[in-house]
């Protein structure tokens, strides 16, 4: 099993949802965070004065899928979330040893 963690621009979260949805992942995990890489910030004028904001409005996008779904996952995130301009995004991979559904006690791939 794998752990899919996307952040990405907060605008693009319906398209990628959707695109996901039709993959049949129906859970995930969505946190609205802040953060900045090569995009680092931006300055604003505010009531005459300006000032840097530093840390971006993001979406991180969390799910938990079986190693035959990974790729697909990754492509549909990428074809959807991608606009070509700085900052959006990243995808992190890495390997889950152990799902268990807390109600039924299911593991692994059952419990996805």
């Amino acid at each position: 099993m794998k752990k899919i963690v996307a952040v990405i621009k907060p605008f693009k979260l319906d398209d990628v949802r959707e695109a996901l949805a039709k993959l049949g992942i129906s859970g995930m995990t969505v946190t609205d965070v802040r953060g900045f890489g090569r995009q680092k910030g931006h300055t604003e004028l505010y009531r005459g004065a300006e000032y840097t904001v530093d840390f971006l409005p993001k979406s991180r996008i969390e799910i938990v899928v079986s190693d035959n779904q990974e790729q697909l996952c990754i492509d549909s995130i990428l074809r959807v979330a991608h606009t070509g301009k700085v900052g959006d995004g990243k995808i992190f991979v890495s390997d889950i040893k152990r799902v268990i559904r807390i109600r039924t006690k299911e593991e692994n791939d059952e419990a996805l």
